[in-house]
């Protein structure tokens, strides 16, 4: 099969090969999936830079978690009439060396649903680390209608998502976003209210957002950057849901402050999810995918033999939506 990999750690260009090699099989429990997308998340492309030091101890790795295709063989123990079935894949590459960037992709069946005929391969590959990650941020915590959720970075990869759960399922969006194009995403995926993260007051205006009283919820993209706000916007028995602190990796907590609010922080990864919580987020998402209640956005759209190139897009972080590979 033609596959994509990496040997050693280094920039896109440097590391990253596609060739051929054997063929996976389908094991006990697993299916096999022709692969038809991959989707290239930021996670991604920290570990190929080396953000997992042990990765490459047992040999080469195929990059990727989330990618969509079609299954053509199971393994014992697998029901024979998924075969034929369309489905997308999450995490394929985590605990485990080979992912979605290569033609045959051999996984335990539970990590591959169904994939909706309304769903393209495309949009498949998008709702791995994205889709549950927004997922489990508003729904861990409870029923969230009638309640305000501040989600910062709302024109984001996960962002986005959250804004359309959070929105759909009954609660107020007050959204963060710093230019007119962001701003439009965010309000187009069901934000009420939209303030830009770089006023020098953006406390006062998330608050004056939400008719001066503080938030119930806050979904957060830079946890460390935005503690000092979200302490200072967050009710008492406030929730912070966040999945990222790329700006401040290792946040110093203002404990006195969080505690006489009672402030709950949740920290998110898909790989770490309860399995309670990933079924349930794959029943929503293939819910919504028959009914195409969610928006996607297909930032950029590429073949395999340009994965380097995907990987240093999403470096540099200027577009908002996925970046996907087709693998034909």
């Amino acid at each position: 099969m033609r596959a994509a990999w990496f040997e050693s750690f280094g920039t896109a260009n440097d590391v990253l090969e596609v060739g051929v090699l054997d063929t996976p099989v389908a094991g006990p429990g697993e299916v096999l999936v022709r692969m038809r997308t991959s989707g290239v998340n930021p996670s991604d492309v920290k570990k190929r830079a080396g953000s997992f030091p042990n990765l490459l101890d047992t040999g080469r790795v195929i990059p990727n978690s989330d990618g969509a295709g079609t299954i053509e063989a199971v393994g014992d123990g697998v029901d024979e009439t998924r075969i034929g079935e369309r489905v997308w894949v999450y995490q394929a590459q985590f605990a485990r060396r080979f992912g979605t960037a290569a033609e045959y992709l051999s996984i335990d069946a539970s990590r591959a649903p169904r994939l909706p005929d309304a769903a393209s391969f495309e949009v498949g590959a998008c709702l791995g680390i994205p889709v549950m990650t927004a997922h489990r941020a508003i729904f861990a915590d409870g029923n969230v209608k009638g309640q305000s959720i501040l989600i910062t970075g709302g024109a984001g990869r996960v962002g986005y998502y959250a804004i359309q759960w959070a929105s759909q399922a009954g609660a107020t969006v007050i959204a963060t976003a710093s230019n007119d194009a962001d701003r439009a995403a965010c309000e187009g995926a069901g934000a009420q209210r939209v303030v830009n993260h770089r006023d020098a007051n953006v406390a006062t205006a998330i608050l004056a957002a939400n008719g001066g009283e503080p938030v119930d919820r806050i979904v957060d993209v830079e946890f460390g950057a935005n503690l000092p706000i979200a302490v200072e916007v967050l009710k008492v028995g406030g929730v912070i849901a966040t999945y990222s602190s790329t700006q401040v990796p290792e946040p110093k907590l203002p404990f006195f402050a969080m505690m006489y609010k009672d402030i709950t922080i949740r920290l998110i990864i898909v790989y770490a999810m309860p399995e309670a919580a990933k079924q349930l987020a794959i029943a929503d998402i293939e819910k919504a995918l028959e009914t195409d209640s969610l928006q996607h956005r297909i930032a950029e759209t590429l073949p395999l033999d340009d994965i380097a190139r995907s990987n240093e897009i999403v470096e540099k972080g200027s577009i908002r939506g996925a970046v996907v590979l087709t693998i034909d």
